[in-house]
């Protein structure tokens, strides 16, 4: 055992001597098998969680979520409650932010969830300290509790003696009753805190969603029949316009494609991407080590005739390669770190980026891949000569000890290397194109100059206190250092769908029972965001409370509602009252849901003459200058902090910030897949020139002899360029193969291009030809001016 022990310290130190003596194969071989790990771990670390470790609720594969999620109201699920056949349970809830008034602090804004008292109960889940809500707790008069999440636990102290304490949210005293356990989110990771709802049946809004528990036994694809009853009893109870009629295509979600199905899609192209790159990587330092141990066969051959047996000779190749992981693995712990901040940054992850935690033990698995790759490729030279004769091993000595067949299989490396470059290029082609064609789009509003800054005001506000609050804002950030327009809203352009109204038109009693697109705004909406007024007029300091209620629709309203006559002076009910709104404008289409939508109506009315306030509002200031942008977003939310006393801010950002986010995750997966993209490219380039320079270096004698005998320099540099190009030309073939068998997963992330686009796909061959012309080029000029004296002199 002394004597193994020894023999392997040995061989470490003379692996150490050996790897201090090649410093620029050294590093490259290192930085390719960290950045392949580490890369690796990183993404693993994030996908996991999100798409393959189980959720934070008891037995997931039981729990669904109902079709037409956020839109269920209060009077429709009382009405179900006593029975929905097929379910051992069932709960409403909706997100919502409530603030914190804590003496002598500042108001604190904290993101919960709104919901019927079974929510804990349907997903199973238990609090670690107290209790979960109790039967009754949603019902009105009910007394107020809520249950906080772990962290704001900590946060609060972190205290048993929480629990029967009362904290003041969104202006009422609610008795904390529970703590979550650490790890547990319903339904993302920044939900601070529950509070049970008060249910209404009176209540017709629809802002909730129901999720629930499938009865024992049961299958989420067998539920067709219970949810076709629930669909049957809401159409015997309720009327629904056509387009949001629950009655039709009654289905249920599975809790996790519910929570995180949007993000599949970008999470797999990420981790196969990922994990082509650490497939190049263990190839490339598999290349690298062939090609070092292959030059030694004559060394080996040697050793071997002098005593060295096979398991020396291997122990010595393993101990190389250890070492090389060893330092890889340093290295690959730090990139990890730094790539896994990236990456959540870089993905689309949102809310859900807190699930995510880095696992070292993926970092080691990752390493531990790499090293067992090269490791295996580098012992080859070692079976080679045990099975070959020692003549012909030390005869190698003539053409840098390399044999034919390792550079076959040097050549094979690089062109999976090539294939996968390709294949990764291809797919960021893609998406690139495809970015470009969003990024294209006029969403009809200026967002080069804005900032937006989003508030929410107390629950227990009325709501002439919550319009009140609005309108005097104005004035103080109309002031503020570089604003020219200042404007609110409860709801602005590309951030999603809803805050739908019923529509009625005076004079149209044919017209069917339908919604719209309701927006309350400020004047000097339109001047704020740069919407043009195509007919009619704006809003006018004439139009206030008191005075007949206005409206302004959109070109897609009127083209809908009055085809062929001017809407000018018609009358549009909305519900709030029976005074209704005259239209005195129309303004330009925009995009106020998503930025690829097609227009759809949409109306806008003042904060002056409605009945109604929500709690939620976003100002919008417009700039002087571009460049006075930053310093007015940074003006606007100390304005709205100082002088907004009701007021509780939620995010200050730019109106082109909320551009990219419509963008989407194309945007962001496009940015992160051209990287891995150029990385991809990198390890392609090292691995062509790696090859070609073990090609040169075993053709060195036959080159110079060649051009003794007359052969032109340029002769050879078109060989060894023919060489490189062979390889690459193949590599790219087999990658544009598999680009089109795959491309197709990016398909929900594309826009305008197609998955087969042959211009991402030229591209892609296009930048792998050029980068192993010049990977290539250098050894080939090396080649060219080999000194035939010098080589017929060593003969």
């Amino acid at each position: 055992m002394r004597r193994l022990l020894e023999s392997w310290f040995m061989d470490a130190l003379y692996s150490l001597r050996r790897l201090a003596a090649r410093p620029a194969y050294v590093s490259l071989a290192v930085l390719t098998l960290a950045l392949g790990a580490g890369g690796t771990a990183a993404v693993i670390s994030i996908v996991r969680p999100l798409l393959l470790a189980p959720l934070p609720v008891r037995e997931e594969s039981r729990i669904g979520i109902l079709w037409h999620p956020g839109d269920w109201n209060e009077a429709e699920y009382l009405y179900l409650r006593p029975d929905f056949p097929g379910f051992d349970g069932m709960a409403a809830y909706m997100e919502t932010d409530l603030t914190l008034e804590t003496p002598g602090a500042p108001l604190r804004l904290l993101h919960g969830v709104s919901s019927t008292s079974e929510l804990f109960r349907v997903l199973g889940a238990r609090p670690a300290l107290g209790r979960a809500f109790e039967d009754g707790e949603d019902r009105p008069g009910a007394e107020p509790v809520a249950v906080l999440s772990h962290q704001l636990w900590k946060d609060l102290g972190g205290n048993s003696s929480i629990l029967g304490t009362r904290l003041k949210l969104a202006g009422s005293s609610r008795t904390v009753v529970g703590v979550m356990p650490r790890g547990f989110w319903f339904p993302d990771p920044t939900v601070q805190l529950w509070v049970p709802a008060s249910f209404r049946p009176e209540n017709h809004v629809g802002n909730y969603t129901l999720v629930g528990r499938i009865a024992g036994g049961g299958r989420m694809d067998r539920m067709q029949g219970p949810l076709q009853g629930i669909a049957s009893r809401l159409g015997q109870q309720f009327q629904y316009p056509a387009q949001w009629d629950k009655t039709k295509a009654p289905s249920i979600t599975p809790l996790r494609e519910h929570l995180v199905g949007s993000l599949r899609p970008s999470l797999l192209a990420t981790l196969v991407a990922m994990a082509l790159i650490l497939s190049m990587a263990c190839v490339n330092v598999s290349a690298l080590m062939l090609g070092q141990v292959g030059g030694r066969s004559t060394e080996l051959a040697v050793r071997t005739a002098l005593g060295a047996d096979r398991r020396r000779l291997v122990q010595q190749l393993v101990v190389e390669a250890v070492v090389l992981g060893l330092l890889a693995g340093t290295l690959g712990a730090f990139l990890a770190s730094l790539g896994f901040g990236t990456l959540l940054r870089a993905l689309p992850l949102g809310p859900l980026a807190r699930a995510a935690r880095l696992d070292w033990s993926l970092w080691a698995a990752a390493t531990l891949l790499g090293i067992v790759a090269a490791t295996a490729i580098s012992l080859v030279p070692a079976i080679v000569i045990g099975r070959g004769n020692l003549a012909s091993a030390m005869g190698g000595a003539r053409t840098g000890g390399q044999t034919v067949r390792r550079g076959r299989l040097e050549a094979g490396l690089v062109i999976a290397q090539v294939a996968v470059a390709v294949l990764l290029a291809a797919g960021a082609g893609l998406l690139l194109k495809s970015v470009v064609k969003l990024r294209g789009i006029d969403p009809g509003v200026r967002v080069e100059r804005a900032a937006v800054i989003d508030a929410t005001m107390p629950t227990q506000l009325s709501f002439d206190e919550r319009r009140r609050a609005v309108l005097e804002l104005l004035p103080a950030l109309q002031g503020a250092p570089g604003v020219r327009w200042a404007a609110a809203a409860q709801k602005i352009p590309l951030r999603g769908t809803g805050h739908s109204w019923s529509l009625a038109i005076e004079g149209k009693p044919e017209l069917e029972a339908t919604t719209t697109y309701f927006r309350i705004v400020t004047r000097d909406y339109f001047k704020t965001l740069g919407v043009p007024i195509r007919q009619g007029r704006d809003f006018l300091p004439t139009d206030r409370e008191g005075t007949e209620r206005v409206t302004v629709i959109n070109q897609a309203l009127a083209a809908k509602y009055f085809p062929n006559e001017d809407p000018i002076g018609h009358v549009i009910h909305s519900g709030l009252g029976t005074e209704g709104e005259h239209i005195v404008g129309v303004v330009a289409n925009v995009a106020e849901a998503y930025l690829t939508d097609v227009a759809v109506p949409a109306r806008y009315v003042l904060y002056e003459q409605v009945p109604f306030a929500p709690q939620q509002v976003s100002f919008v200031l417009t700039a002087r200058s571009a460049d006075a942008l930053p310093s007015v977003l940074r003006a606007g939310r100390a304005t709205v902090e100082r002088e907004g006393h009701e007021f509780a801010v939620q995010d200050a950002e730019t109106l082109q910030r909320v551009f990219e986010e419509a963008v989407g995750a194309s945007g962001q997966v496009a940015s992160l897949l051209s990287l891995l993209a150029g990385v991809a490219l990198l390890l392609g380039a090292i691995g062509v020139y790696g090859m070609i320079s073990q090609f040169v270096t075993r053709r060195t004698r036959d080159y110079g002899i060649r051009m003794a005998l007359g052969l032109p320099p340029r002769s050879v540099l078109s060989h060894v360029l023919t060489r490189g190009l062979g390889l690459v030309g193949m590599g790219s073939a087999i990658g544009i193969l598999a680009a089109l068998l795959t491309t197709r997963l990016l398909s929900s992330l594309l826009y305008g291009v197609g998955a087969h686009d042959p211009m991402a796909l030229a591209a892609a061959v296009l930048a792998l030809l050029l980068v192993g012309s010049l990977a290539a080029l250098v050894p080939a000029r090396r080649a060219s001016r080999t000194d035939p004296v010098s080589v017929l002199r060593e003969e």
